[in-house]
């Protein structure tokens, strides 16, 4: 049991102050999980894709005791947007940033690329947009 303590407060506003808290946490435990973290693999071709998103929530409760009225409240707020994704591709592991991008790190996600493309890799090429097609649906959804 959470147990969050007032000043000032009775024991019996207390227990109700805490009983709301610990079933906005319950109720937490259904809407986050470790697949809102590191979202479902899409497989394209040989290409495993992981998307991984920033989970962020926020939590309020009160309780009052009044002559008349005994009222508990609280409230669960959360956000996710998608951050990054993880692409494994022939026995390859490449992080691609697909939030606040600048300027050096789309240049450092692209020189492993600019290096396979000077060695003649141009059969994976097809196989290389599919991959970039599968990551832009990712990020669009959510």
């Amino acid at each position: 049991m959470i147990n969050i303590k007032q000043g000032g407060i009775n024991m019996a506003e207390n227990e109700k102050f805490n009983a709301t808290v610990e079933s906005l946490f319950k109720g937490m435990d259904s809407f986050l999980s470790a697949k809102t973290v590191v979202g479902e693999a899409v497989t394209v071709n040989d290409t495993i894709i992981l998307p991984f998103v920033d989970v962020s929530f926020g939590v309020g409760a009160g309780a009052f005791s009044g002559e008349k009225n005994n009222n508990a409240a609280g409230g669960l707020g959360g956000k996710m947007s998608p951050s990054a994704v993880l692409v494994i591709q022939n026995g390859t592991t490449k992080l691609v940033n697909i939030k606040n991008q600048d300027t050096v790190t789309k240049v450092i996600d692209m020189v492993p690329d600019l290096i396979d493309r000077f060695k003649g890799n141009s059969a994976d090429k097809t196989e290389d947009e599919d991959v970039n097609a599968a990551i832009d649906e990712i990020s669009d959804k959510e």
